[in-house]
């Protein structure tokens, strides 16, 4: 027998008792009445796996009608002895794998042991397929979720484990809920009574910065560790909620894909595979080996031998101030790697193979495409040294406003947007004093503006005597737009023509914790007749924000600013 195919349940005498009752038609018709050991039990509502390393778990197999549970739940998840799992609620790929395409309510639940040391559990439901998978030894649940339209109840897909917050008390502070008091906007967003507020969203990281999500309490730990989020949306500055605490679970929220904030289509036909993991309290240092699942028969598995590689020679006009990131993205999938920062070196291995659109970041700002590049199994695509001649930093400018880099983080409260609310009480006043160029900072302009909070922004700036015989440009560089919003100014008694608005995601992101869209310019071509004559006196530049949407407050049209220069 091979002991790396399917194989059915082996029982010991004692778990022969009652085999006959189960259901026909299932994969596992034998059930364990005790398993002491690395196994794989059955009964009329449950699987049961058990790990050999402290934790076991079950898998519900039935619909028991309750609406906060569904077939293909974790419905139990127990390590070293304590029960962590909401039992009220399930752990679930958005709200149930019964909810997740309309007009289908039906769930497909089986299971199987894989030679010796594997257990796979296997949820259908509609066009998506989810596995929890075991390996002896392993105080893990190796998770994996293929579809191939996507689940249009909800428009996203991500799975939530809900755990005890009495017993994993300690995780993000920005997203925990419990002692709020009043909510501050939508049903997501809560403040304490000190005016510091909360929500899931302000869990939010850059993909590329984190491998692991979790929570921790007395001598224990869990963990949801991600795998390359080839099949994610959003590319590697991607922020998402992550976790979530309220007076009874603590959420840990793995996203496949997401409708905030989100500049990409959804990618489908992926197996995107996380892995649940509990330690002593320690943080996973490394990702789980998943090199065994080759020999689970995994709907969209793609082995490393039928992968390809990019491997990029330099490149040459980086500035040293700024870390860089190499992208590569197809409607099939999404990759990317740090660049070398003495000479712009980089390599990624992994890829699917295929032709992607390769883009270079200057932190977060596109600063080179190249359309197609080809990637081939088993091979390595090699490409030749590459010159950035797109940095908008590059352009000698009259006087600059921070920098071209994608990200508002140097500007006033720029620090503070993806922790909390703009209405927070640690943020800084939305509203300072007037920008005088030459002796105010950057980080005493605002980050965001909005149209019913802090218009009509004024810089004051002064022109020599050749520069006021010229017309000259001003950009404004938004790396995110809310509601239309977008930017038009006044320079003395001049003011510009009405702009368009620019394509950004419809959802909520000012708000949110996220300032990263898509990064755009406007130019304005002022003409020389604009300027005050006498080199000596102030020119006013009013920065406004204009829209025919939006709401009030801090959900009117808005925009968050990446830099404003004025070009020689």
């Amino acid at each position: 027998m091979n002991r790396n195919s399917p194989t059915k349940m082996r029982l010991s005498p004692r778990g022969i008792t009652g085999w006959k009752a189960l259901l026909p038609g299932l994969t596992l018709v034998l059930p364990c009445l005790a398993c002491a050991d690395f196994g794989l039990s059955a009964s009329t509502d449950f699987y049961t796996i058990d790990t050999d390393a402290g934790l076991v778990f079950k898998v519900r197999r039935t619909d028991n009608g309750a609406s906060t549970q569904s077939a293909g739940d974790i419905a139990s998840l127990v390590y070293e002895g304590a029960e962590y799992q909401n039992q009220s609620r399930g752990s679930q790929v958005n709200a149930g794998f019964d909810w997740l395409y309309s007009g289908t309510s039906s769930v497909a639940v089986s299971a199987s042991t894989v030679g010796t040391d594997f257990i796979k559990v296997t949820v259908e439901a509609g066009d998506l397929t989810h596995y929890y998978m075991a390996r002896r030894g392993y105080p893990h649940i190796y998770m994996g979720t293929h579809f191939t339209s996507e689940p249009n109840v909800h428009n996203h897909v991500r799975y939530i484990l809900r755990l005890s917050s009495a017993l994993l008390p300690d995780g993000p502070e920005a997203s925990d809920l419990r002692g709020t008091v009043s909510t501050v906007e939508s049903s997501d967003i809560f403040a304490l009574a000190n005016g510091e507020t909360r929500s899931k969203h302000y869990s939010n990281q850059r993909l590329k910065d984190w491998t692991h999500i979790g929570a921790t309490g007395n001598n224990v730990g869990m963990w949801v560790v991600r795998d390359d989020h080839e099949g994610g949306s959003g590319g590697p500055f991607y922020r998402s909620l992550l976790n979530q605490a309220t007076d009874t679970d603590q959420e840990l929220t793995y996203i496949v894909n997401y409708g905030q904030a989100q500049t990409e289509d959804f990618r489908t036909g992926i197996l995107n595979s996380y892995t649940f993991v509990a330690t002593g309290g320690e943080a996973p240092s490394e990702r789980p080996d998943t090199s065994w699942f080759a020999d689970m028969e995994l709907r969209g598995y793609v082995a490393p031998s039928e992968r390809g590689r990019i491997a990029g020679v330099g490149i040459s006009g980086m500035d040293p101030n700024y870390d860089y990131t190499v992208g590569f993205a197809s409607g099939t999938a999404q990759y990317w790697t740090d660049a070398g920062s003495d000479n712009g070196y980089y390599s990624r291995a992994g890829i699917r193979p295929g032709t992607y659109k390769m883009t270079i970041y200057k932190d977060e700002l596109e600063v080179y495409t190249r359309e197609e590049v080809t990637v081939t199994a088993g091979e390595t695509t090699i490409l030749h040294s590459i010159s950035i001649a797109d940095d908008p930093s590059g352009d000698p400018a009259i006087w600059r406003i921070g920098d071209w880099d994608g990200s508002p983080q140097e500007f006033l409260n720029g620090d503070k947007l993806t922790k909390m609310h703009p209405s927070d009480v640690r943020i800084d006043t939305w509203d300072p004093v007037n920008h005088i160029i030459g002796s105010s900072s950057d980080a005493e302009f605002p980050a965001y503006m909005w149209k019913e909070v802090n218009n009509d922004h004024i810089v004051y700036f002064k022109l020599n005597s050749d520069q006021i015989e010229s017309a000259h440009t001003l950009r404004i560089g938004l790396t995110c737009a809310f509601a239309g919003g977008r930017p038009n100014i006044t320079v003395n008694d001049w003011t510009s023509d009405f702009q368009s608005a620019s394509s950004q995601p419809r959802s909520r992101n000012l708000t949110t914790g996220s300032y990263r869209c898509n990064n755009v310019t406007y130019p304005f071509e002022i003409p020389a007749t604009a300027w005050k004559q006498n080199p000596g006196e102030w020119n006013r530049l009013v920065i406004s924000v204009i829209s025919g949407s939006g709401g009030s407050g801090f959900l009117s049209a808005g925009y968050s600013v990446d830099s404003i220069d004025l070009l020689e």
